[in-house]
């Protein structure tokens, strides 16, 4: 049973690369770049309070970002993630759906739809994970 889960964790660690790199640069850029991604960006929105928002997400991505590049607590690490996935889907996302149409929707979505797959991936296992260790 050991063997077999080692072998998975060495395959998972495409996926938590992608997710966690994918994260990790998102969640700098909102320090680096606040005008086009952090601040500014939350503001357009509509978010209150935009500059707490964009430095507590780009915190929480940098911090659950390393967690998965590294392997610990991962659906500690996810479940934030994904949350954050939801709430950008639908401040920005949708409205394109809405206003646009599906295909314009699904290709600026794309990128989004499959780092939330990924996600839900990493939790998945990592429960089943947790499971067969109990």
């Amino acid at each position: 049973m050991q063997l077999a889960a080692d072998k998975a964790n060495r395959f998972l660690i495409i996926p938590r690369l992608i997710v966690g790199l994918i994260f990790l640069s998102e969640g700098i850029q909102k320090f680096v770049t606040p005008t086009e991604t952090g601040v500014g960006r939350f503001a357009k929105i509509g978010f209150s309070h935009p500059q707490f928002w964009a430095y507590f997400t780009g915190s929480f991505e940098i911090v659950c970002a390393l967690f998965i590049i590294i392997g610990v607590t991962i659906r500690f690490a996810v479940i934030p993630l994904l949350v954050i996935m939801i709430v950008a889907s639908i401040t920005t996302k949708f409205p394109i759906l809405t206003g646009k149409g599906f295909w314009s929707f699904a290709h600026e979505y794309r990128t989004d739809f499959a780092v939330s797959l990924l996600l839900v991936m990493l939790l998945l296992y990592s429960w089943s994970e947790n499971s067969n260790r109990d």
